[in-house]
């Protein structure tokens, strides 16, 4: 199995970003267990803090691995072209939030994207990732 794991604006600062939020460690140090987690998947990871890159990205992969998990960032609360690219690809694509956006401030307890999505997965940390793997693996 292909999975490219997509972080948006902002999520490139893991480890240093609101450690109270977030926690410290950075995606680099996370994604080595995560990949050892799934052996027998091939997780790729990318990350940027421009939109129409995030969407040029999901374009090139959405019609040929097997999943994206996405944690758009900011973008998830105001991207109507994000949502528009995910209905438009054929991968199936799993939201991810870090933190549990619906007890943080009320702008963030709206998603763009959501309706778009496969499913959903938010509050648990790095560990959502893994959870959002294991979704897309079974």
């Amino acid at each position: 199995m292909k999975i490219l794991i997509i972080n948006g604006p902002n999520l490139n600062l893991l480890g240093k970003r609101e450690p109270g939020i977030y926690g410290s460690d950075s995606f680099d140090d996370y994604l080595p267990k995560l990949r050892g987690a799934f052996p027998n998947a091939e997780i790729e990871y990318y990350q940027s803090n421009v939109e129409g890159l995030i969407i040029d990205k999901m374009q090139e992969v959405g019609f040929s691995y097997d999943g994206i998990v996405l944690n758009a960032g900011a973008y998830t609360h105001t991207s109507v072209a994000l949502h528009d690219c995910i209905r438009a690809i054929t991968t199936p694509v799993v939201e991810v939030h870090i933190s549990n956006v619906h007890s943080r401030e009320e702008f963030r307890h709206h998603s763009m994207i959501s309706g778009a999505c496969k499913g959903v997965i938010a509050g648990f940390g790095l560990d959502s990732y893994r959870l959002a793997v294991s979704a897309l693996t079974e």
